[in-house]
């Protein structure tokens, strides 16, 4: 081939090429799919009854009426929240599958060696959904009637303490209690809360720090008995139960939180939408009475990066408890 006929050949090609982009260029971007299309699922590490699992139906409820679709609670509980976290951990990062998690998250990584997955690593947060009250509860058959009293009979006595697992947040909760107070107290791990409130009630174990959500039904049919919110003010859902602070307890002050995350990879853009949807949802006159009902009180000014910020803050804080308290699975 002579040159100049190479030269042409040359040239006509590479105006092909601009026509070529230059028609891609005009052509519309794909659009993106709808979401959701299909079922969504909110995975939660406990069993039904605890706070978590309350918030996750709450906002199942909303999302499915929002959206047209089933939104299924999903509940896997045991070993401390291991089992549903990592499930959550392993899911498909399409945005059809979220986790309703709270402090456990974190406490599961950090007991273990090697972790079974990644707390924070392995997921993106979507929303802080709920700041929680918890509760010290007991057996009616113990005679303190106040948390002063309680704590005295307690440094004279054996006693033990329910929670949902060994490094659940209701067992931290536990630790919190009994070091800040130098109480000696036998770790008691369940599986299932309605379990350990079986045992609470018949006295074979004797008190349990919990969500005012999930020990609600108890208190209020007289099962077990509440004898202080564990926060500096009282709470309107238990107005009669007094503040750990009002009985000169502050040292031992313990909340906790539920919020919502996805696996790690979730598209940006449906992270913020179920961000926005979620947080309609919270700014409902209902579900914010709903919650205060339930003794929880719902952030529906949370963003995406707060709640993450929010939740490092919190593995620090329960890494230097654990690493101090040489906490470990059993």
């Amino acid at each position: 081939m002579c040159k100049a006929v190479r030269v042409c050949l040359q040239a006509t090609l590479a105006l092909a090429a601009i026509g070529i982009a230059a028609n891609c260029a005009a052509l519309p971007a794909e659009p993106e799919v709808e979401y959701p299309t299909r079922t969504i699922r909110i995975i939660v590490a406990s069993s039904t009854g605890t706070a978590s699992d309350i918030f996750a139906r709450s906002l199942a409820s909303e999302l499915a009426a929002f959206y047209g679709k089933r939104i299924i609670v999903e509940n896997r509980p045991g070993a401390g929240g291991l089992i549903g976290n990592a499930h959550m951990s392993r899911a498909n990062a399409d945005g059809y599958t979220l986790g309703m998690v709270d402090v456990t998250r974190l406490i599961t990584e950090l007991m273990r060696d090697p972790p079974p997955y990644r707390a924070l690593a392995d997921v993106t947060g979507v929303t802080h959904v709920a700041s929680i009250t918890n509760v010290l509860a007991v057996t009616p058959s113990i005679v303190a009637r106040n948390a002063g009293d309680f704590v005295h009979y307690a440094r004279a006595s054996d006693l033990n303490y329910a929670s949902l697992g060994v490094g659940s947040a209701s067992h931290l909760a536990g630790e919190i209690f009994t070091r800040a107070l130098k109480i000696n107290a036998v770790h008691v791990p369940y599986r299932m809360i309605s379990d350990s409130f079986i045992e609470i009630a018949l006295g074979r174990v004797h008190f349990a720090i919990y969500t005012l959500p999930s020990l609600l039904g108890p208190v209020r049919e007289g099962r077990l008995r509440a004898l202080a919110v564990m926060t500096p003010q009282r709470s309107p859902t238990l107005p009669n139960v007094p503040s750990i602070a009002e009985a000169g307890l502050p040292e031992a002050q313990v909340d906790t939180w539920s919020g919502i995350v996805v696996p790690k990879g979730t598209p940006r853009r449906l992270v913020e939408q179920l961000h926005g949807d979620i947080v309609r949802g919270l700014r409902k006159e209902s579900l914010r009475e709903l919650f205060q009902r339930q003794g929880a009180e719902s952030m529906p000014e949370s963003t995406p990066e707060g709640f993450s910020k929010m939740m490092q803050a919190e593995y620090v804080r329960y890494q230097a408890m654990i690493r101090e308290g040489g906490i470990r699975p059993e």
